[in-house]
C-alpha cells in the first residue's frame, strides 16, 4: 500500500492538567510559609477586631459585654452629626488633607524626573540618599525638629531678628500649624515616593531616547512625551490609594503639634475619636465615627478607581 494509505493520523496535543490547589501549596510550601507571618498578623489585627464594629450600633457597656449591650440604631451617627465640634474636626481633617495631596503627590514625581537625568551615578546616588533618609526618622523627632526650628527660640526667630523682624510663635500659631504640617511631611516622605518613580523610570526603553534625539526631539520634550507616560500608570495607583485615606489624616502628628492655640485648625477627626474614646470612654460614640470616617474613605476609593477606569486602562481593580 503506498504512503498516503498507511499514513498514520496525529495525535492531537495533549492540554497539561492543572495541578489541584494543594498539590500547588505543597509544591510551593517554602513560599506560604514566608508569607503565613503576614497573613495571620492581617487576620489577627485587621480582621478579627471587625467582630467589635457592632458597638457603633450599641449603647456598649463592659459590664454587658458587646452582645448583651442593647441596640440603638444610628443614635450615635446622629449624634455625631448634631454636636458641636461635627463640622469643625471634619472641615479641618478635609482642608489638612487636600493640602497634604496636593502639596505631597507631586514633589516625588519632579523630583525622580529630575535625578533620571543626572548623568553621575555617584551624584545621584548621593542625592536619593539625602532626600530618602528623612523617611526613617520617626513623627516624635519630626515634631521635635520643628519645635527647635520653628519655636519662640528657634533658629528661624533668630534669623528673623537678626535681620530685623519681630519674632514669630509658629508653633502656637493656628495660621502656620497647616503650613508645618503639610511641608514637614512632604520633607519626610519626597524621598520613599521618589523611590518608586526611579523604579518605573528604570523600565523605560533606552531606544525611545535615542529615536526621539534622532528626530531632533529637546530633553524637555523627551521628558514630556516619554517619561512623563512611563509613570503615568504608577502615579494614578498612588493617587487612587492615597484617596482612599483622604479622611484618614495622621492622629500621631497632630495629637504632638496641637496646643490650645492652634486647636481650631489642628482638631481633626482622628483627635476627636481619640478624646471621645479613650478620654472621656465614650466607645460606641468614638466606633460609630471611625466606622463613617472608613467608609466614606472607601467610597472614595471606589469613586476614584472608577472615574480613572472609565477615562483611562489604569485601576487598582
Amino acid at each position: 500500500m503506498g504512503k498516503t494509505a498507511v499514513a498514520k493520523k496525529k495525535k492531537p496535543l495533549s492540554v497539561p492538567r492543572k495541578k489541584s490547589v494543594w498539590k500547588r501549596l505543597i509544591q510551593d510550601y517554602q513560599l506560604y510559609l514566608l508569607v503565613l507571618p503576614a497573613v495571620i498578623w492581617y487576620i489577627i489585627f485587621c480582621y478579627v477586631p471587625m467582630y467589635g464594629l457592632q458597638i457603633a450600633f450599641k449603647d456598649y457597656s463592659g459590664a454587658l459585654g458587646i452582645q448583651a449591650s442593647p441596640w440603638v440604631g444610628l443614635k450615635h451617627f446622629q449624634s455625631f452629626f448634631r454636636s458641636a465640634y461635627a463640622w469643625t474636626v471634619i472641615k479641618n481633617t478635609v482642608v489638612l488633607a487636600l493640602y497634604s495631596m496636593l502639596a505631597s503627590f507631586p514633589i516625588p514625581i519632579i523630583l525622580s524626573l529630575m535625578l533620571n537625568e543626572l548623568k553621575s551615578q555617584r551624584y545621584k546616588k548621593i542625592v536619593q540618599t539625602t532626600v530618602y533618609a528623612p523617611h526613617f526618622i520617626s513623627v516624635v523627632v519630626l515634631v521635635g525638629m520643628l519645635n527647635l526650628f520653628f519655636g519662640p527660640n528657634g533658629m528661624i526667630n533668630n534669623l528673623r531678628e537678626l535681620l530685623g523682624y519681630e519674632a514669630v510663635n509658629y508653633i502656637t500659631s493656628s495660621t502656620a500649624f497647616r503650613h508645618l504640617y503639610v511641608w514637614s511631611g512632604v520633607w519626610q516622605g519626597a524621598g520613599w515616593g521618589c523611590i518608586i518613580y526611579l523604579a518605573a523610570l528604570s523600565s523605560v526603553d533606552p531606544g525611545l531616547h535615542e529615536a526621539a534625539m534622532i528626530d531632533g526631539a529637546s530633553r524637555l520634550q523627551r521628558i514630556w512625551h516619554i517619561n512623563v507616560p512611563a509613570i503615568l500608570p504608577t502615579a494614578t495607583i498612588l493617587f487612587i490609594m492615597n484617596a482612599g485615606s483622604l479622611l484618614s489624616v495622621g492622629f500621631e502628628k497632630t495629637y504632638l503639634m496641637k496646643n490650645d492655640l492652634n486647636a481650631n485648625n489642628a482638631y481633626v477627626i482622628a483627635l476627636y475619636i481619640y478624646d471621645r474614646g479613650l478620654i472621656k470612654t465614650d466607645f460606641s460614640f468614638s466606633a460609630a465615627v471611625g466606622l463613617m470616617n472608613n467608609v466614606i474613605n472607601f467610597g472614595l476609593v471606589m469613586l476614584v478607581n472608577w472615574i480613572s477606569k472609565k477615562m483611562s486602562d489604569t485601576s487598582l481593580f
